[in-house]
Order: structure tokens, then sequence, then C-alpha cells
């Protein structure tokens, strides 16, 4: 098969990823791969090649390389998945592709669930290989690793990285099921180690891995409103068909389907599987599709704080004028943060977004743009699941975001958990602020104060 053009996608920050296009069937599918990618080097891998032909029979398959790896821009940030996602949407732009079949591999698929809830309009259906979507170990998410074992295999994998040298060791490091069998194939071995010394370098690996033991993407799963199905082997050890099995309870509707084999990939052992099963995936996805009025977004919540007493100090004219310069300064932040306004009351501000970093980094720009008004704001982020209720947003995720900036003291920015949880690598810091009661809303919760962007 003669191998597909390889094209840059430029996102709206300015990075170039690249992507490949081959098929032309009536739907679009983007394989989303794990850290690893190199879209060239890839195709020196038979499997994997019948494995695009067999996808490419039904439809138009994209694959790209996120920022930070392969032939995409290399980058001295570490890339959130908030960043990646927009890698994704820039490729799928850049293609033509208003809907597609996302399929993620390993980290992959956390992208994707994160996609998937935030632009279902975007999105025909989901297929997540394993359905792991996040790495560490949690007493409640028993199927992570632990820290010491992660650092005790990274460390080895940081030293055979690239190694032709290293053989057998290559694959026992990096496929946890079938790494013993692989270790047999020479030829494989070769592909690996060329892989690897391709897509990053050692120090690039232990950064992106660290990141991927932070990242948890569970509260993204039950917000998933497309078609999904979870693919497993049933040569798997239990832990990772528990933790399949896990994933698929967790969205909706979504479909556990079980491949003979054991392989730790899809692009391994039988493809033509694989493949059927995204093929059932994209008819039942055909079948079902309809435009959803509930999607994933972050939610900003801003108030000035003490503005009675502030009101009555400056007198009906200078309060409405210190009240007009903030109104404009908030909007232009929020429109350069990319987010929405939803509604103003008095002198406050409801704004949705995207991506939770945004929204974080758009509350503190607020805070500190107005100080020199002599007013304070406070400010609260949650990501959740928003309803579109009469054309404006609503539901429980909106009421946690506003009991969230509630709490808030003045010139604080307080988070939710799952907006801390979706922007590991992000350079945003924070601290610790207590599990509360939100009034009206069921359960404690854990709550974090920005202290650095």
């Amino acid at each position: 098969m003669k191998i597909p053009k390889t094209r840059y996608a430029v996102t709206e920050d300015g990075v170039n990823i690249a992507y490949q296009v081959l098929g032309d069937g009536p739907i679009d599918i983007v394989f989303v791969h794990a850290f690893a990618s190199h879209i060239e080097v890839f195709w020196e891998l038979p499997t994997f090649e019948r494995l695009m032909q067999q996808l490419g029979s039904f439809a138009r398959v994209m694959t790209f390389d996120k920022r930070g790896v392969g032939l995409s821009d290399r980058l001295s940030q570490v890339p959130t998945l908030e960043a990646r996602m927009d890698d994704l949407r820039a490729v799928m732009d850049a293609a033509g592709s208003e809907r597609a079949v996302l399929f993620g591999d390993g980290d992959g698929g956390a992208l994707c669930t994160l996609f998937a809830a935030t632009y279902p309009e975007r999105t025909l259906g989901l297929v997540l290989w394993g359905g792991g979507v996040r790495m560490a170990w949690a007493p409640d998410y028993p199927w992570g690793m632990r820290e010491d074992r992660f650092e005790e295999r990274l460390r080895r994998r940081i030293e055979i990285w690239g190694d032709d040298d290293a053989g057998p060791e290559t694959t026992r490091m990096t496929f946890v099921v079938t790494g013993d069998r692989l270790a047999r194939d020479a030829g494989f071995i070769r592909w690996i180690t060329k892989m690897q010394r391709n897509v990053a370098a050692p120090g690039d690996l232990a950064t992106f891995s660290r990141v991927w033991l932070q990242t948890d993407a569970r509260s993204t799963l039950s917000a998933i409103q497309v078609p999904t199905a979870v693919l497993c082997c049933e040569g798997w050890p239990v832990q990772l068909t528990e933790e399949a099995a896990w994933t698929a309870g967790q969205i909706p509707g979504a479909q556990l389907v079980r491949l003979s084999g054991d392989e730790d990939d899809p692009y391994l052992g039988d493809v033509g599987q694989v493949a059927r099963a995204v093929e059932g995936l994209v008819a039942s996805a055909r079948e079902e599709e309809t435009v959803f009025d509930r999607v994933l977004a972050s939610v900003l919540f801003t108030d000035i704080a003490g503005s009675t007493e502030r009101a009555a100090s400056l007198g009906d004219r200078g309060w409405k004028q210190v009240v007009e310069q903030h109104h404009s300064r908030v909007r232009s932040l929020i429109a350069r943060y990319r987010g929405v306004e939803v509604d103003t009351a008095g002198d406050g501000f409801f704004a949705t977004f995207d991506g939770p970093a945004r929204a974080v980094r758009c509350a503190v720009a607020i805070a500190g743009s107005v100080r020199s008004l002599g007013i304070e704001v406070r400010a609260g982020v949650h990501t959740g699941e928003v309803e579109h209720i009469a054309g404006k947003a609503g539901g429980l995720a909106v009421a946690i975001g506003a009991r969230v900036g509630a709490m808030a003291s003045p010139s604080e920015v307080l988070v939710s958990q799952t907006v801390k949880d979706l922007v590991a690598g992000s350079g945003l810091a924070f601290e610790d602020a207590g599990e509360h009661e939100l009034k009206g809303i069921p359960e404690s919760w854990r709550l974090y104060r920005v202290v650095g962007t």
C-alpha cells in the first residue's frame, strides 16, 4: 500500500501537527495513537498497514502525531489533554472532517473521551482500546499502577529507549502482555527501537509518562453521549479486562466488545477482528446519529467581593463607572481565553469554556486585572456535563460551579477536584483548600486554590 502523504495542520496557538489521510469511505475515523507515534515509521510495521487498509476499506481514516512527538512540533512545555484536544480538532478541520469516529489507543483514549464529551457535535462515535483513562493506582481505581513500580519501570525504559542492543528487553518493557512473545521477533525489535528513536528522546519519555501518571479522565466518562465501544482481549490479565469493563460501565450505553487473542495494541495480531468491531460501531453510530443537547464544559463564575460596601463608598455614579470598566475587562478576557459569556447578573459573570485550563487562567487574569479598579473578585471553576435548556447552559455542573465560586475569598480562584485532575501538565499550581459541603449539592467536595499559573 502506498504510504499517505504527510501534511501539516496548524492549531490555534500556532503548533504544526503532522497528519495523514487514507481511504475515501462515507464516514471519517480518527485513529489516535498512544504517546509513542511517528506516522511514517508506523507504516513499516506490516500489521499496522493491514489495520489501516481494512479501516480504509469502509471509511476515510486520519492519523496524526500529537504535539511534542513524531513529526509534529517539538515543544519545551509539556502539552496537556486540553492542548492535545486542539491538535485533534486542527487535524479534523484541515482534513475537512465535520464529524468523526474517534479510535483511541492507550493514553490516546483519554484524549478521545475528553474530546467526545466536549464536542459531541463533532464526534460520531467512540472506540477505546482497553479503556484506560487513568494510569495511577487509587483506592477507587485498583487497576492502576503504583508509583514505586511506575518509577522503577520508567527508569529502565529510559536506559534502553531506542537501543537496538537491548534486544528482547525492549519489548518486555514496552508491552505488558505480549512482550515475551514479541521478544523472539528480531524484525519487530528493530522496528520498535527505530520507532522510539524517532518519536521522542528519553527525557521526553520520562516527562510525558509522569504527566500521564498525574492525569485522571474518569470524570469525562458519564458525559459521553455518542455510541461507544470499549475493546478488550479475552487473553488479557484479569485486571485489564476488569478495567475495560469498568470504563464501559461508566459510559451511558457503551458496549464492551471482547476480542480473541491477547495483543497489547490494536495494530498487533488479528487486526481484522479489530476492524470488524470498529465497523460495527460505525454502523450503529450512523443509525443513532443525532444532535445532542448536553456537552462537557468548564464553567466559570466570578463576582465582585464586598460590592455592597464598595458601592456605598463610591456613590451611584462612581460605582456605575467601576462596574462598566469591570464588565469591559471581564468580557475582553473571556473572549481572549475562548470562553462564551452565558449570563451576567449584577456584578457577577457566568461563562463556559471548552477546556479547564483556559477557564482557570481566565479566572486568574480577571482577578489580577480588576485590582487596579480598586475592587477584588472571587472566582470558581468546575468541569462537568452542561445541559442546554431554552438556549442557556444549566444542570448540576453549573450549580456546582456557582457554589465553588461562592466559597472563594476576595482575589481567590477555587477549582473542583475534577478541574485539577484534568489539567495535569498545564503548569497550573494548586493548594488543597479542604473538603466542603456545597449548598444543595450531594456529598462533600474537595476544592483547590490556584496558587500559580
